[in-house]
C-alpha cells in the first residue's frame, strides 16, 4: 500500500509539472447583453481555465515558475440565455526577460469571431485528429499558438512543431459552420494568422521574434546600449518585410505586440538613432505612429 501512495505521488508530481500554460481567463458581457445568469459565466471561465492550464501543449518538461503566462477577455456580444454564444476575444501572452521582472508581450490580438456553444457543466472534449467542437479548438488553437510562439523566442524556428498543430486545428475546422477558420473569412482570422506563420516567405519575422528576445532583451539589464543595438539592427530586416508582404496579418501581430516596448526602447537612444528608429517605424507601421511620436519628442 505504501508503495502504491508513493507511486501515485509521483504521478502527481510529473502532471503537476507537465502543464504548460498559466492561463488566466475573464469572461464578461457587453453592454448590450441584458441576460444575468452570471453563474453560467462563472462556470465557463472555470472550465476554460481548467482546459488550458490542465494539459500539457507542447513535449517541454516546465515547471510551475516557467509555465507561459497569458490572458483571454472574452466578451460576450449576444447570447440567446441558453447554450449558444457570440463573441469577441482578447488574447494575451508573455514572457520574462533575463535579469529582470520584466515581462515583455509577445501576443497581443483580437478574434471577432469567438463564437460558441456551451451548457453548463458540459466536458470540454478535444482531439487533434479531428473536430470535436468549435470552443474546444479555439482553445486549442491558441494554446498552440501561444507556445509555439514562446518557443520561437528562446530558439531559433523553435516553435515549428506546434505551429504545425495550430495548423492541424485548422484543417479540422474546414467544414464547420464557424467563422474565422477559412481562407475567406477575411483577411486576418485564425486562417491567415497560422499561414503567415507557416509560410517559410515569413520566416524573417519568426527569426526576429528570437533575436528581438534573447540577443536583444534579454541582454538588455547587463549592457542595454548592445541590446537595444541589436534591437535596432532588427528594423531593416523588418522593414524589408514590410515592402515584400505588406499589410500582412504577421507583421501587425509583432507591432501590436511590440509597439509600446520598442517606444520605451528607443527613448533612452541617442538622438540619431532614435530619428532612424522613429522614421522606419512609423514606415512600416502607421497604425501606431502615434505611440512612436513620443520619439520626436523626447529628442
Amino acid at each position: 500500500m505504501k508503495y502504491l501512495i508513493i507511486f501515485s505521488f509521483l504521478l502527481f508530481s510529473l502532471s503537476a509539472y507537465s502543464q504548460d500554460l498559466n492561463a488566466r481567463i475573464q469572461v464578461i458581457l457587453a453592454p448590450q447583453i441584458q441576460n444575468s445568469n452570471k453563474r453560467t459565466l462563472d462556470v465557463l471561465e472555470g472550465s476554460l481555465k481548467d482546459f488550458l492550464n490542465g494539459r500539457q501543449w507542447t513535449a517541454n518538461d516546465l515547471q510551475v515558475q516557467e509555465r507561459i503566462d497569458c490572458n483571454f477577455v472574452i466578451t460576450i456580444t449576444d447570447w440567446d440565455g441558453s447554450s449558444s454564444f457570440k463573441a469577441e476575444a482578447q488574447i494575451q501572452s508573455s514572457r520574462p526577460v533575463y535579469g529582470t521582472s520584466y515581462n515583455s508581450t509577445v501576443l497581443n490580438l483580437s478574434d471577432k469571431d469567438f463564437d460558441f456553444n456551451y451548457s453548463e457543466g458540459q466536458a470540454l472534449e478535444f482531439s487533434d485528429q479531428n473536430f470535436t467542437n468549435n470552443l474546444s479548438s479555439l482553445l486549442a488553437y491558441y494554446a498552440y499558438i501561444i507556445t509555439a510562439m514562446d518557443d520561437d523566442t528562446f530558439s531559433k524556428m523553435g516553435g515549428n512543431s506546434n505551429f504545425n498543430k495550430a495548423q492541424t486545428v485548422v484543417n479540422n475546422c474546414q467544414n464547420t459552420s464557424s467563422k474565422g477558420w477559412k481562407a475567406f473569412d477575411g483577411s486576418r482570422n485564425r486562417y491567415w494568422l497560422i499561414e503567415n506563420l507557416t509560410n517559410k516567405s515569413y520566416n524573417t519575422i519568426r527569426q526576429t521574434l528570437y533575436d528581438y528576445h534573447r540577443n536583444g532583451l534579454d541582454i538588455m539589464a547587463d549592457n542595454q546600449s548592445k541590446g537595444r543595438s541589436v534591437i535596432f539592427s532588427l528594423l531593416p530586416q523588418l522593414q524589408k518585410m514590410d515592402s515584400q508582404k505588406q499589410g500582412s496579418m504577421l507583421m501587425q501581430v509583432f507591432f501590436a505586440s511590440k509597439a509600446d516596448e520598442l517606444t520605451n526602447i528607443f527613448s533612452e537612444a541617442d538622438p540619431q538613432e532614435k530619428m532612424k528608429a522613429y522614421n522606419i517605424l512609423t514606415e512600416i507601421d502607421p497604425a501606431n505612429i502615434t505611440k512612436y511620436e513620443a520619439l520626436k519628442k523626447l529628442r
